[in-house]
């Protein structure tokens, strides 16, 4: 397949579009830059002639490939998501294509000495005689997601371009706001009207993936008593003191930083506070529920320590779950991970499937009626400036792609 160009030149033009998701924004698209990609993405699905297309007031964009086999196939759904993260600034994005990489240093700018080194990331050396797409050390590069949308829409044009290869109803969709966790928020499954789907958001080359984390966000407040320090002996209560206090509670070794694999963890992510009220947020992760379950019980044992020596004022305890482990509504119909499976292994890519240490729309979507398991991009380092991705990464991915959706169900 002939088609590392054309994605390569998709991606550049997506790249090249600030989609900057902000999640202190209450609308949806929660910024309106994200509808200049969909617009655009509109505009060639109408030039490769597909069918049903739409945007609709939220900013998801959907569309029909129509199939060219009377065997009976089921329909497959491909999805992407437009929006950067907001982790790493994403305004005037600069794409470099390193040609051949030698397995040294990569100077992303020589005037502020930022390089990529395999000495940081080790998986760079993988690339050897490879050609590399960096950023140049000053923005994030955005091939979380917009490398899955130029390959998504690589795919289809090169389908298009070669009506010998049968395939059965591809349907299309590209949401906003993954990065800040709504990405799923308005999809419209009933719409949709597929029988499964593949997310193309994975990382390195050969990711499989249909396990990820059950999810919840701890708010914890703290109410303190302020007086002066110099009469505050019995009358002070210091909420950021009792906040360190609740903290020092919790596992210490099971952070992220210490954990890996299907092993949990409580992040804190944010912190404020004064002598009057201190504000903690915790990420709650867990792939087995019984073990998800039990960390929230932590959570509220620890508030009751904080009750029983400040009193029940002292402290608020909110927990909100996000998403579930996606493995329960992926397993009854594993055929689709078997699918995959062969579609990599005949395109020459070693599958690698691993549980996915963080969320994916694929979770939500999986639950919401429509199982979704995630394949991989090619790209590496998200939401930095030493985010990278192979170009035979992106190219073996279409190829992927195109195999998946061909024939029959295995």
């Amino acid at each position: 397949m002939n088609e590392m160009e054309t994605v390569v030149d998709r991606f550049l033009r997506y790249a090249g579009i600030d989609t900057q998701s902000d999640e202190n924004s209450d609308s949806t698209p929660s910024t309106a830059k994200q509808l200049t990609l969909a617009t655009m993405l509109v505009d060639e699905l109408k030039e490769l002639g597909l069918q049903d297309i739409s945007m609709d007031e939220n900013g998801y964009v959907m569309a029909t490939f129509e199939g060219n086999t009377d065997k009976e196939t089921p329909v497959i759904g491909l999805i992407s998501h437009m929006d950067t993260s907001p982790d790493f600034t994403a305004e005037k994005v600069n794409p470099v294509i390193r040609k051949n990489y030698d397995g040294g240093d990569i100077v992303l700018n020589p005037e502020k000495n930022i390089v990529l080194s395999p000495a940081d990331f080790s998986e760079l050396l993988n690339y050897k005689g490879q050609d590399i797409i960096t950023t140049d050390g000053t923005t994030l590069l955005g091939a979380d997601d917009k490398a899955g949308v130029a390959e998504i829409m690589t795919a289809i044009s090169y389908l298009k371009e070669h009506s010998e290869i049968k395939h059965g109803i591809i349907r299309i969709g590209f949401t906003p706001d993954e990065e800040i966790g709504r990405g799923a928020d308005h999809f419209n499954v009933k719409k949709f009207n597929a029988d499964y789907a593949f997310t193309l958001d994975g990382g390195q080359i050969g990711e499989l993936e249909f396990e990820n984390f059950n999810a919840a966000l701890a708010t914890v407040v703290f109410n303190g008593r302020n007086v002066h320090p110099g009469t505050a002996k019995d009358q002070m209560i210091n909420s950021m003191q009792v906040a360190m206090e609740f903290n020092s509670l919790l596992p210490q070794a099971e952070r992220p930083e210490h954990t890996s694999g299907y092993e949990g963890f409580f992040h804190l992510i944010d912190m404020s506070g004064t002598v009057e009220k201190t504000k903690l947020r915790y990420l709650v992760r867990d792939h087995d529920m019984l073990r998800f379950e039990h960390r929230k019980d932590q959570l509220k044992k620890a508030a009751e320590w904080v009750r029983l020596n400040y009193g029940e004022k002292a402290i608020d305890l909110e927990i909100k779950d996000q998403y579930f482990n996606m493995r329960e509504k992926i397993e009854p119909v594993y055929q689709i991970i078997e699918r995959a499976e062969k579609a990599m292994k005949t395109c020459g890519v070693e599958p690698i499937i691993q549980p996915i240490r963080g969320g994916t729309d694929g979770a939500r979507l999986s639950f919401m009626g429509l199982p979704t398991p995630n394949l991989f991009t090619g790209g590496h380092n998200f939401h930095g400036r030493f985010e990278y991705i192979p170009v035979q990464s992106m190219k073996k991915a279409v190829e992927v792609i195109v195999e998946v959706v061909k024939g029959r169900l295995v």
